[in-house]
């Protein structure tokens, strides 16, 4: 087993193509040493439909950085191990937009998020994964990555 495994946390990237133009990208967390609390995977986040297809290249292109390239035919689905730092920024990214409407206040927040280092991302997913009104989390984080109008 190769030695930096067991000292990081695992994540996973699962690319799902349910038809034409219908991707869903889901980040897992895996157990493994580093995170003894994991018992079975841990879904982070996920993102499907319109509001992945409104930030889908920029996505697309941050996975292709880290090596990775999302072919999956219809019906069919892809698995990659991710690192920590795309993890993190991408389930985020996730949390943030699932709910929201308006594509304007998604592309602001998709790059602030895209601005983030690790350290901030790592507090804000934290944060929204943990507090018991992750809700209250997740519109703060909104509100302070778009423009008041």
């Amino acid at each position: 087993m190769d030695n930096s495994r067991t000292t990081a946390p695992v994540y996973q990237l699962k690319a799902i193509n349910h038809g034409t133009d219908d991707l869903e990208l889901e980040i897992w967390q895996l157990p493994c040493p580093a995170t003894p609390h994991i018992q079975k995977p841990l879904r982070i986040a996920g993102l499907r439909g319109r509001n992945l297809s409104l930030v889908e290249s920029q996505v697309l292109r941050r996975l292709s950085k880290s090596g990775i390239k999302i072919t999956p035919a219809a019906g069919k689905h892809q698995t990659f191990d991710i690192d920590e730092d795309v993890s993190l920024n991408l389930g985020l990214l996730c949390r943030l937009l699932a709910p929201m409407r308006s594509a304007e206040r998604m592309r602001q927040i998709a790059s602030g998020i895209d601005l983030m280092d690790r350290e901030e991302a790592a507090y804000w997913l934290g944060m929204a994964m943990h507090r018991k009104n992750p809700r209250r989390v997740l519109t703060s984080l909104r509100v302070l990555l778009t423009d008041p109008k």
